[in-house]
């Protein structure tokens, strides 16, 4: 593939745009300087360096997010920042979107990714993918609480009870609760419907992809990764 294409390809702008970057030397292959748009190369293993900054080449994108809180999942926010502004802009400009979202003020593990057919699958309900969150909770969490969650709780338009998958109490106010489904504002209607109030939300995991675990291990508030083979095998469906 051209050089200029597949600079395009990743999101470094239209070919005209990408040519320039090339013809202006800014543009290094495999750490090899190249002037010349139209030289043809292997995309599988390609490094492309831009800048200085190095980037392997990605048919598609996965990535994790450890999303702060203050920052919307939307390519046009509203109120706060986004958080494709804490991403590198040639992966937005390549189309990552968010698998699922996750409110403002809730922090923790935002998966990105431009497979949409990887996204679908995973935000069907039909997957019944776990979510694993840690509840702070505004009162003190009863042992009937906690009944209440994993034997299911009614909430206003829903038709039958929604049930927790797991629930513990890891201190006393605090509360890791997993879900399968993906409702609005599900975790905290729960806990309301229970009796108590949410006062702050951070999602742990994503089926058995865990922040501080595997290739998210150390990964700090506001970085993103790429998923490696090993997570992405965990969170594919099983064929």
């Amino acid at each position: 593939m051209p050089l200029e294409r597949l600079l395009q390809s990743q999101g470094f702008g239209s070919r005209k745009e990408a040519r320039g970057l090339i013809e202006a030397g800014r543009v290094r292959v495999d750490g090899l300087p190249c002037r010349r748009p139209e030289q043809a190369f292997d995309a599988a293993g390609l490094v492309l360096e831009v800048d200085g900054t190095a980037w392997p080449w990605r048919e598609q994108l996965y990535l994790a997010l450890h999303k702060p809180a203050g920052f919307e999942c939307s390519r046009t926010p509203q109120h706060h920042a986004s958080v494709f502004s804490l991403l590198p802009a040639h992966f937005v400009a390549r189309g990552v979107q968010a698998v699922g979202r996750l409110d403002a003020d809730t922090t923790g593990l935002l998966l990105l990714t431009d497979d949409g057919a990887f996204n679908h699958g995973l935000a069907s309900p039909k997957r019944h993918i776990p979510k694993t969150y840690r509840v702070t909770a505004k009162h003190a969490l009863t042992d009937e609480l906690l009944a209440r969650l994993l034997a299911g709780v009614q909430l206003h338009d829903e038709p039958a009870p929604l049930a927790a998958l797991a629930c513990r109490r890891l201190d006393e106010t605090v509360l890791e609760i997993t879900i399968d489904q993906g409702k609005y504002h599900q975790v905290k209607r729960m806990v309301a419907a229970a009796g108590n109030r949410v006062e702050a939300l951070h999602r742990t995991g994503m089926g058995e992809v865990q922040l501080g675990a595997g290739c998210l291990a150390g990964l700090a508030e506001g970085q993103w990764c790429e998923l490696d083979q090993t997570a992405l095998a965990l969170l594919r469906p099983v064929r």
